[in-house]
């Protein structure tokens, strides 16, 4: 299990911002919606393009370049051409500061 990755302070993290951030080799895209903050790995499962580029709606984001849709909250699909989740990451806040960790099974 990694240590906890800085992201950005929360004050500098607005509604609607995506920051990325490397956690031990992997492209971790953070989310703020509505103040809440959720991390998933920025890979679509059906064909490997960013997520980050993608639009989010509600809890959701849909992949730029074939429109597959994914829950922040659980990275489960929520719409095909993608039947594989994308991968989750614990998100804190501490001191101020958004913060990663990756929790994948080792």
């Amino acid at each position: 299990m990694s240590d906890w990755v800085d992201v950005a302070a929360t004050e500098t993290f607005d509604e609607g911002i995506v920051q990325l951030v490397d956690v031990e080799g992997t492209e971790v895209a953070v989310f703020n919606v509505d103040g809440e903050f959720f991390a998933i790995e920025d890979i679509c499962t059906h064909d490997g393009g960013t997520l980050a580029e993608g639009d989010v709606e509600g809890y959701e984001i849909e992949c730029p370049r074939h429109g597959a849709r994914f829950d922040l909250r659980t990275g489960k699909v929520t719409a095909p051409p993608a039947y594989e989740d994308v991968n989750t990451f614990a998100v804190r806040i501490h001191h101020g500061m958004v913060q990663v960790r990756d929790v994948r099974p080792g």
